[in-house]
C-alpha cells in the first residue's frame, strides 16, 4: 500500500474527523471531472433553450390547404398482453374521434388469447376494427408486430379495392385526441411524417414516478422538439400519434426487405424517424399551442415499471441507435445523436453530483457547529458553482414548461421529481448497458420489454382534455414547423 493511502486509512480509523478528511480528499480529486461534465452539459442544455426561443420568434409558416374530403387513414395498435386495457381503448376512441374514414388494425399474438378475445369482441361491435393475428407466438418486438399489421393492411386494400393514404401508430393505453386525425388529414399531403404531440395525463402531485413523465414530456414536446426543428435535425417518432404517408411506408419497405419497422430495434419509433430523414422525406412536428391537440396516456406509476420502460428506451435509442447509425453523416445529426446518448454518462454522473451535494450540505452543517473548516470548501466555490447555476436554470426551465401544461401547483414539485427521475434513469442506464452487453456477447436478441398499462377511468377522461373540449367540432390545427425537406 502506498504511504499516502496508508496515512489516510490510519486517519479514518483514528476518529470520525479523520474519516471525513479522507472522504473530502477523495471527493476533491473527483470534483474537477464532475464539474467539467456539469458545465459542458449545462452549456449544451442552455444552447437548446436559446435555440427554442429563437425558433418561437420566427414567423409561423402557412398551413396546408384543407383537403376536400377525408382521406382513408389506418390506425395501427400493436398489442402484447393488453387484455386489461385494449377493449376500453378501442371503445372510447372510436366513439370520440371526429373523423369517419379510418380503419383500426389491432395486432395480437396467438399465445395471447385474452387480448385476442378482447379485440375480437370490439370488432364484432364496430366494423372499423380489424383483429390482426401475428403468424407466430410472442412476444417478439413492437416493430415485428407493426410489420405484420402492415401486411394485414395490404390484404385489406386488396380485398376492398381502397388504398390508405397514411398510417397512424398508437398504443393500447392511448387517449387519442378527437381532432388528431383531422390534423393528420390536413398535413399528410405535404409531409410524409406527421407527429402529434404526446402528453401524460395529469395525476396527483404526490405521484412522483408518473410525475417525472409529466415534467419530461411537457419540456420535450413543448421545447426540445421545436429546437430540433429549428436546427434541421431529424425528427424521432414518439411511438404514438405518428402518421406515415403511404409513400414513406413503401420506400421504407423497399429499402429494408419489406420491413417497414426495424424488428430488431427496441425503439423502432426513434429508428424510423431517422430512416425517413435519410430518405429525404419531409417531416413535421405539430407543436403544443393554444389549440392543444395531443395524444394523452398514463405512463408507468410504479418504480419497477418505469425502470423497465426506460431500460428499453436507453437500450434502443442510445445503444442500438449507436450500433446501427454510428454518429451520422452531418454535424447536425452528430449533435442530436450526442443529445440522445449523453444520458449514458450524464445519468450516473448526475446521481453522483446529487450525492456529493447532499454530503457537502451535511458536512458543511457539521463543520459550522463544530467550529472546524469545511473540508470541501477549497474545491466547491471554484469548480462546482457554475454547474450548480446551470442546474438551477435547468430546473426552472423545466418547471416553466410543466406549468404551461399542468399548472404551477404541479410544477412546484419539479425539483423533487428531478431527483427521483435521476435515480430511476441511473438504474435504467445500468440495466440497459448490462442487457445490451449481454446481447452483444451472447448473440441473444433483445426482446420487447412489457410495461404494464392502465387506461384512464371515466373521471380521468372527463378531465383529460379540457382545453380542446369546446373546439373539437371545429377540428383545430396546431401551429407547425417543418423539420426537414427533400
Amino acid at each position: 500500500m502506498p504511504p499516502e493511502a496508508a496515512t489516510l486509512t490510519a486517519q479514518a480509523l483514528a476518529s470520525p474527523w479523520g474519516a471525513l478528511q479522507a472522504a473530502d480528499s477523495l471527493l476533491l480529486a473527483v470534483l474537477p471531472v464532475l464539474a467539467f461534465w456539469l458545465l459542458l452539459s449545462g452549456i449544451d442544455d442552455l444552447s437548446v433553450d436559446l435555440l427554442a426561443l429563437w425558433h418561437r420568434a420566427q414567423p409561423v409558416p402557412p398551413l396546408p390547404a384543407v383537403p376536400r374530403s377525408e382521406q382513408r387513414l389506418a390506425i395501427f395498435i400493436p398489442c402484447w398482453q393488453e387484455s386489461a386495457v385494449i377493449a376500453q381503448m378501442l371503445a372510447h376512441n372510436t366513439q370520440a374521434l371526429r373523423y369517419r374514414n379510418y380503419i383500426v388494425f389491432a395486432g395480437a399474438y396467438p399465445n395471447d388469447p385474452e387480448t385476442l378475445e378482447a379485440i375480437q369482441e370490439e370488432a364484432r361491435q364496430d366494423e372499423r376494427i380489424r383483429l390482426c393475428v401475428v403468424p407466430h407466438d410472442g412476444p417478439t418486438s413492437k416493430a415485428d408486430c407493426l410489420n405484420w399489421l402492415f401486411q394485414h393492411l395490404l390484404l385489406e386494400e386488396e380485398s376492398s379495392g381502397q388504398r390508405f393514404r397514411a398510417v397512424i401508430t398508437h398504443d393500447a393505453e392511448d387517449l387519442i385526441d378527437p381532432a388528431s386525425l383531422n390534423a393528420v388529414n390536413r398535413y399528410i399531403g405535404a409531409y410524409d411524417m406527421v407527429q402529434i404531440p404526446v402528453l401524460p395525463l395529469p395525476t396527483a402531485p404526490g405521484e412522483l414516478t408518473h410525475g417525472i413523465y409529466c415534467d419530461e414530456f411537457a419540456e420535450s414536446q413543448g421545447k426540445d422538439l421545436a429546437a430540433r426543428v429549428a436546427a434541421g435535425g431529424f425528427l424521432p417518432s414518439c411511438g404514438v400519434g405518428t402518421a406515415f404517408s403511404r409513400r414513406a411506408l413503401e420506400l421504407l419497405a423497399r429499402s429494408e426487405s419489406n420491413r417497414v419497422f426495424d424488428p430488431g430495434c427496441l425503439t423502432e419509433d426513434y429508428q424510423i424517424g431517422y430512416r425517413i430523414h435519410q430518405l429525404g422525406l419531409p417531416q413535421i412536428f405539430l407543436e403544443v399551442g393554444p389549440d392543444l391537440v395531443a395524444t394523452r396516456e398514463f405512463f408507468p406509476q410504479s418504480l419497477s415499471s418505469a425502470i423497465r420502460q426506460r431500460t428499453r428506451w436507453i437500450s434502443g435509442i442510445a445503444l442500438q441507435g449507436w450500433q446501427r447509425n454510428g454518429w451520422g453523416r452531418t454535424w447536425r445529426e452528430r449533435y442530436w445523436f450526442w443529445r440522445d446518448r449523453k444520458g449514458l454518462l450524464g445519468n450516473p454522473l448526475s446521481l453522483l453530483a446529487n450525492l456529493i451535494f447532499a454530503y457537502g450540505a451535511i458536512t458543511f452543517t457539521i463543520a459550522q457547529h463544530a467550529g472546524r473548516p469545511w473540508g470541501l470548501g477549497q474545491g466547491v466555490p471554484v469548480l462546482v458553482w457554475p454547474g450548480i447555476v446551470f442546474q438551477v436554470v435547468r430546473l426552472v426551465t423545466r418547471a416553466v414548461w410543466t406549468a404551461k401544461v399542468y399548472g404551477w401547483g404541479f410544477a412546484l414539485l419539479t425539483p423533487l421529481r428531478a431527483v427521483w427521475a435521476n435515480l430511476i434513469n441511473t438504474a435504467a442506464t445500468v440495466s440497459a448497458t448490462f442487457r445490451f452487453a449481454r446481447s452483444v456477447f451472447t448473440g441473444v436478441p433483445l426482446i420487447w420489454l412489457k410495461t404494464d398499462h392502465s387506461f384512464p377511468s371515466p373521471e380521468a377522461l372527463r378531465n383529460a382534455l379540457p382545453a380542446t373540449a369546446a373546439s373539437v367540432a371545429a377540428a383545430p390545427v396546431p401551429r407547425a414547423r417543418v423539420v426537414s425537406r427533400s
